[in-house]
């Protein structure tokens, strides 16, 4: 993962693919997509589901998204105590 595309509020984002499959459209089929990218437009999630929809023969049953910052700011906490090695 890039750090310089962490900066830039690139998160890990997750889609959970649901789709049916040609020979049996009755069935679906989960696929797992994970990449950086940008909440809330997801750019290249986007660009995966365009590849799909045009390359692949599986029509699409519903995505799920979820993301996450991997780089947040800390948080601050008082110490309860405080240690001195001589």
């Amino acid at each position: 993962m890039s750090f310089a595309l962490q900066l830039k509020d690139y998160r890990m984002t997750t889609a959970e693919i649901l789709y049916r499959l040609p020979d049996h459209p009755n069935v679906l089929q989960t696929y797992v997509w994970q990449h950086l990218d940008i909440a809330p437009q997801y750019p290249e999630l986007t660009k995966f589901l365009d590849f799909w929809k045009r390359e692949i023969e599986g029509p699409l049953h519903s995505v799920r998204v979820a993301s996450a910052k991997l780089i947040s700011p800390g948080t601050f906490r008082h110490t309860d105590a405080v240690y001195r090695l001589h």
